[in-house]
């Protein structure tokens, strides 16, 4: 069986209430076309904030956590560390840092999700890139990138090797 082409989509909001009506209609998409998607939203003082999430592995029985976790680490490895840098993250989780630093995947939070700002981040097989596309009509800015087959196992990996603390951290 061949794998799937992945491909990890951002849409950048400032209005959260444009977020949530985007995020609406990607939910109404059909289940296999999205793997897993997050709106993500960042307060004044730096704090993320995982607000609605969804897709695929939440209707085949994953826990809502590691779609959370999944789709966060694929966009930004070092916002898995938010909140739980004394708690031990574990050494997947430093290690998709490590690539994340090199510039091997995911993007710039700062970008992305500056302070006050939201964002919707999907995982998704690339042949349906144009319907998620159409669905994120308000964001403000849109990315999509290719997701190595490396860097998603990876981060499925190190979500499910027990880094509750980080999912823990993300669902606050």
């Amino acid at each position: 069986m061949t794998e799937r082409n992945l491909v990890l989509v951002v849409g950048a909001y400032d209005d959260p209430a444009a977020a949530e009506r985007d995020f609406a209609a990607v939910r109404a998409l059909d289940d296999t076309s999205v793997v897993a998607a997050v709106v993500l939203s960042r307060s004044e003082d730096g704090r993320v904030r995982v607000e609605e999430h969804g897709g695929r592995l939440i209707a085949v029985g994953t826990a809502l956590g590691a779609v959370a976790g999944l789709a966060v680490g694929l966009f930004a490895p070092p916002l898995l560390l938010l909140g739980v840098v004394g708690a031990g993250a574990g050494a997947g989780v430093s290690a998709l840092v490590k690539r994340h630093e090199e510039n091997t995947i995911g993007v710039d939070a700062e970008e992305w999700l500056p302070a006050g700002s939201s964002a919707i981040v999907v995982v998704l097989d690339d042949v349906y890139l144009d319907r998620v596309d159409a669905a994120i009509e308000h964001a403000t800015k849109k990315l999509d990138k290719a997701i190595d087959h490396g860097d998603y196992r990876a981060v499925a990996k190190a979500v499910d090797e027990g880094d509750k603390k980080i999912l823990d951290a993300l669902m606050r």
